[in-house]
């Protein structure tokens, strides 16, 4: 191919790049190591109605991206994540869904020497059925193993690749003994980019219920520090008033400060036989000898079980 017919393939690249910038509002990068020609053309055809999907060279895609970003900015965060076997799946769908799609066809393959392990990889306990003679390739890794009715038995589970470790010459030819294929591989998205901004795939699931929980968890800290330095917040002041009127109801309960509530209270504590049914129920009469209490305990728990409003 000429050096002419290189650079209008390029230029044509670069204007099917721009186009797909235009034309979707969303890009996922997608890791391809380890995918087969076959696996990637039924991913290109499994999306076809909703995505689209473009690979390049990353030196022609940062190219592309540096004379794209005098219109759009927001293209150079972008450039960092340009490393690796990385394309692109254009799409305007749904992304939680889309990355769903674009990682579910994975394919089981043997471990090769050199590759990195995705995976921890363990050689179960049981019976190998290769010969005797093969017991020295297995001490030689120190996989324990024993002779029974005259085939090699590993006796326990023994891990073999830890994750993130690359597969060495002996553990590649043990598990292909073993008949165990123990990676599958396919697309990985790595990054996700969508109006502007590129953040990782993990982020698509957080739910309403995260984000409440860790909005509640934020406002309960703020809360517990402003009530320990006595500033009050928004998130303290409920909780000053509340136990300022615990005070109240306190001294009233000690007096003879009369107002609505405390009446209640010590109507309780001087009437408990009238509020028996509100009680939880009574302990068998086995135990009757081990429930009797004093009366300050009583007045004590008889306390706990009301319930107060504050715009009584």
């Amino acid at each position: 191919m000429s050096k002419v017919d290189v650079l209008i393939k390029k230029e044509a690249w670069a204007a099917k790049l721009e186009s797909y910038l235009n034309d979707f509002s969303s890009i996922f990068l997608v890791n391809v190591d380890n995918v087969s020609s076959n696996q990637m053309h039924n991913v290109r055809r499994k999306l076809r109605t909703e995505a689209a999907v473009l690979m390049g060279k990353n030196t022609m895609v940062r190219r592309a991206l540096r004379v794209l970003m005098a219109e759009n900015p927001h293209y150079e965060k972008l450039l960092p994540h340009i490393r690796g076997n990385i394309g692109f799946v254009f799409t305007n769908s749904d992304l939680k869904s889309m990355r769903d799609r674009i990682i579910e066809d994975r394919v089981r393959a043997p471990a090769k020497t050199g590759a990195v392990a995705p995976i921890d990889v363990t050689v179960p306990a049981g019976n190998t059925g290769m010969e005797p003679g093969k017991t020295s390739f297995f001490q030689a890794l120190g996989i324990p193993t024993k002779i029974t009715k005259g085939t090699v038995e590993i006796t326990s589970d023994f891990p073999l690749i830890k994750s993130g470790n690359r597969v060495g010459p002996s553990d590649a030819t043990l598990l292909n003994m073993m008949n165990i294929s123990p990676f599958t591989y396919g697309l990985s998205v790595t990054q996700v980019y969508n109006e502007g901004n590129v953040f990782h795939h993990s982020v698509l699931d957080v739910d309403d219920a995260t984000i409440v929980g860790h909005l509640l968890q934020g406002i309960r800290a703020v809360a517990a520090v402003s009530l320990a330095i006595g500033v009050p917040t928004i998130a303290s002041v409920p909780h000053t008033i509340v136990n300022g009127y615990k005070n109240v109801l306190a001294i009233a309960l000690a007096t003879d400060l009369s107002f609505p509530l405390a009446d209640a209270v010590k109507d309780r504590i001087q009437n408990p036989g009238a509020y028996a049914s509100l009680s939880t129920v009574a302990a068998p009469a086995s135990t009757t000898a081990t429930t009797a209490a004093p009366a300050v305990v009583e007045e004590e728990e008889e306390e706990e079980d009301v319930a107060f409003d504050l715009f009584d």
